[in-house]
């Protein structure tokens, strides 16, 4: 039995071709990681833009249905399967207020805070955010003035500058 091998006739990589591939591959692969690694941060940002946009929604539908609802109650509104005390014709400050809007504490901090004029605010910031600050949504509530009446609605502000890493 003779088995006759020619060198030409076999086919394959030597060592040095594939170490040299493996160098290229793994320089393309240096360069590209910087690139998918901060990506974080933008994902906070987009999620905290969803964030006001359904506190803003949840704000101006809890408004609509204050306003058309026939059997005159005023103080409560129902969204959601969440009680929203109105104040003003709009959602008060309050946990429940984030709740209707279908935002999680297992995602979001959610707390509502007094600030040194006794107006009671609610902020909604991504989990894991070093700079809460200047990563969160702001909700003020509905203000009436006192001797004509006018209903200011609530303000949700989220900073102009966001920093959410």
């Amino acid at each position: 039995m003779n088995k006759n091998f020619k060198r030409a006739a076999q086919g394959g990589f030597t060592l040095i071709e594939l170490i040299v591939v493996i160098v290229i591959l793994g320089i393309l692969a240096a360069t590209a990681l910087p690139k998918f690694a901060d990506l974080s941060g933008d994902a906070r940002k987009a999620s905290l833009q969803a964030a006001k946009a359904s506190i803003t929604s949840v704000s101006a539908m809890a408004h609509g249905k204050f306003l058309v609802d026939p059997t005159g109650n005023k103080t409560n509104v129902t969204m959601e399967n969440v009680v929203l005390p109105m104040v003003n014709g709009y959602p008060g400050a309050s946990t429940k207020l984030a709740a209707a809007a279908g935002l999680s504490t297992d995602d979001y901090t959610i707390s509502p805070t007094t600030d040194s004029a006794s107006v009671t605010t609610v902020t909604v910031s991504p989990k894991n955010v070093t700079a809460a600050g200047s990563c969160q949504v702001t909700y003020t509530p509905a203000t009436a003035d006192a001797t004509t009446g006018v209903v200011t609605p609530p303000t949700i502000v989220v900073p102009s500058t966001i920093n959410c890493n």
